[in-house]
């Protein structure tokens, strides 16, 4: 009797490096959609500082990751994955904890930089519609950024569920139009003498005070900062594993590096920190900068550029956000309808979860900084199991293929990454209501979400794959299609 084989879709590897590059000019934006935060409570050169310390931190973290990335190279899902391959071995709930962390952490992005955009266009173009409320949702008050937000977000989910390259070209459009007010922000105020070293503040204290606000705002700077490893999540995707996802790592790492340093420096110079707080340090400022720096007149055209950079960290976010989903289920630590492509090769499913997330938070929550804390107690957790991941393999997979092997000297520096982590996320996710950027609502949020993980983890071990659940699992010391070396003195049959 003839049988029928289903071939089943893969990722199709049709990225270069530079196309991860592109992907990963997300992270320029994140810091735009946070500056204003930062420089309200830090004073310009303490954000500078801090956001200069958390850019170096994800960069020494990038060069660390382009070795797990290579040595998994079929795994989509980026760094949670490479965490649940170092801790299953001594607690398998590390995996799906960091997994979701790491999913929550780039999902929400589109809200976030909806609502963002939503609120440019209204202070730019509309600004007799800002009292105007089309309806409430509790105490959130929705109007026509709302509104914005939720088309902008349905649109990035479109360009993305067709496939990588309309993805890619929306990728590449936006990411050229980024440059141009980075120039502008980077460049301009020193062309102009806009740039003056007295609205440059810094109100870190140096007790105790002082250093948990700076390591409050370390905690909350990780969702943009370390961001450039969203390169690691396309590994499967890339011509050459080897070469193009470890130049894309450390490319992305080190022009972040340079622009998380340069920008807040020429922004907060031309302006302010009065400025910030007095315009809106949601974003609305930005309109106010380009006025300044450019004219009116060019300030409409620097504007949409700068949208259009947004929409570049939406794009990205859906991409990797979706991926990150399919990966864990794939990997088996959630439901199997996640793990799916559809016809275009890429995780519609998981991104139209994505999607319906991001909608209801546009309409519940109000505050885009209670979405960032609320997100990044999964998120700086996913980078410490990450981290820690890395040494866990060094020691108990000596003889796993490491196409891309990082010297011994950074096994100290993963200890104090990982270490600086954990306490970025104990002091972090313990302070909400410091500056009032975040609630005990929001963190019981977040921490729901990571609880909700090991429920479908174990549904889907228990009742889809019909195996029980163990807290510690035997990994094996070589992949599958890997001979192991013969033992010396012994011969080879």
């Amino acid at each position: 009797m003839a049988e029928a084989v289903i071939e089943e879709r893969q990722l199709l590897k049709s990225l270069r490096w530079y196309d991860g590059f592109v992907i990963a000019l997300c992270n320029p934006g994140f810091l735009l959609g946070s500056l204003g935060f930062s420089v309200g409570a830090l004073g310009g050169w303490g954000a500078m500082c801090l956001w200069g310390i958390s850019a170096t931190i994800g960069l020494l973290s990038n060069w660390i990751y382009s070795e797990t990335a290579a040595m998994f190279p079929e795994q989509s899902g980026g760094i949670s994955l490479y965490a649940h391959e170092g801790w299953r071995r001594y607690f398998s709930l590390v995996g799906p904890v960091a997994t979701f962390g790491y999913w929550i952490g780039w999902s929400v992005v589109l809200s976030i930089f909806g609502k963002i955009i939503g609120d440019l266009i209204e202070a730019k173009w509309f600004p007799g519609q800002a009292a105007n409320v089309y309806f409430s949702i509790g105490s959130n008050h929705l109007g026509l950024p709302h509104m914005i937000a939720i088309g902008v977000i349905i649109g990035v989910w479109v360009f993305n569920v067709l496939g990588v390259k309309p993805s890619l070209w929306v990728g590449y459009v936006t990411g050229a139009l980024l440059m141009v007010p980075l120039a502008v922000f980077i460049f301009v105020p020193f062309i102009t003498g806009d740039y003056h070293s007295s609205n440059m503040t810094w109100t870190i204290n140096g007790q105790w005070g002082g250093l948990r606000l700076a390591f409050v705002w370390l905690f909350i700077m990780a969702w943009s900062a370390y961001g450039i490893e969203v390169c690691a999540s396309f590994a499967p995707e890339y011509h050459d594993t080897k070469r193009d996802t470890a130049l894309a790592l450390r490319s992305a790492a080190m022009f972040s590096l340079l622009v998380y340093v340069l920008l807040p420096l020429g922004v907060t110079g031309t302006t302010g920190v009065d400025y910030i707080n007095k315009q809106g340090a949601e974003g609305q400022f930005y309109v106010g900068v380009f006025d300044k720096l450019v004219g009116s007149g060019a300030a409409s055209v620097m504007l949409i550029f700068l949208l259009g950079s947004l929409v570049l960290s939406m794009n990205s976010s859906t991409a990797d956000g979706g991926r990150a989903l399919y990966g864990i289920s794939k990997a088996g630590m959630t439901i199997k309808e996640l793990g799916v492509l559809n016809r275009f090769h890429v995780p519609a499913r998981a991104m139209t979860v994505d999607l319906l997330v991001n909608i209801a938070l546009v309409l519940f929550i109000s505050s885009n900084l209670a979405i960032l804390y609320m997100s990044n107690i999964g998120y700086v957790f996913a980078h410490v199991a990450a981290m820690t991941g890395f040494l866990l393999l060094r020691k108990d997979r000596p003889d796993w293929p490491r196409p891309i092997k990082v010297s011994r000297i950074w096994i100290p520096i993963a200890v104090v990454i990982a270490s600086a982590n954990a306490v970025f996320l104990v002091v972090g996710a313990g302070s909400p209501t410091l500056n009032g950027y975040g609630t005990w609502t929001d963190f019981g949020i977040g921490v729901g979400i990571l609880a909700g993980s090991v429920f479908l983890y174990i549904y889907r071990r228990v009742v889809q794959d019909k195996q029980p659940v163990h807290l510690r699992e035997e990994t094996p010391k070589l992949p599958p299609d890997v001979v192991a070396p013969a033992a010396v003195g012994q011969p080879v049959t």
